[in-house]
């Protein structure tokens, strides 16, 4: 038990001597540093002062972990703003791209049934020509065979040396 009271005596001791010696004291602008000043030599004040500048001390400590925990909480909160509109962004930009290609399929679509239709248009005409040209052909066919007919009643008429009975289809002899 006497080396424990020892040993506290002799750490009171050492810390007094160091209380004795220096005192910290903060520096009046924002800095935060912390200055020794060396005591004076009477120390009569000395616990009641020593009491006060440690109780300032550590009420700047306090402050000071204060400070650095909001600084600390502000950037948590900026990086998480930070990243929440990262975030945002990035969906936007997704749902951007998915409806542009959305858009370009529906493009695609509406250009293939273009082409389909304009096809089938396409093979319409050339049906409406193909059936026009042979209409004309069938016109042409049966317009040589009336003349042929017309031809041959006319020779007929020629060797009977008869009149015909219709004159051009509408006037009867």
């Amino acid at each position: 038990m006497a080396a424990g009271e020892a040993k506290k005596v002799e750490v009171e001791a050492a810390t007094k001597d160091i209380a004795e010696e220096k005192a910290i004291v903060p520096v009046a602008d924002d800095s935060k540093a912390i200055v020794a000043v060396a005591k004076d030599a009477e120390g009569h004040k000395g616990s009641s002062e020593r009491d006060a500048y440690l109780t300032k001390i550590m009420s700047e400590k306090r402050l000071t972990l204060i400070n650095a925990w909001e600084e600390s909480e502000k950037a948590r909160a900026e990086n998480r703003a930070a990243k929440n509109l990262s975030f945002i962004t990035s969906w936007e930009h997704a749902k951007e791209a998915e409806l542009e290609a959305g858009l370009k399929k529906i493009e695609e679509q509406l250009e293939k049934k273009k082409a389909s239709y304009k096809e089938k248009l396409k093979n319409k005409l050339a049906a409406l020509h193909k059936s026009a040209e042979e209409k004309r052909a069938m016109a042409e066919a049966k317009r040589g065979e009336e003349i042929v007919l017309a031809e041959e009643m006319a020779a007929k008429y020629r060797a009977k040396s008869e009149a015909p009975t219709k004159l051009f289809g509408l006037l009867k002899a």
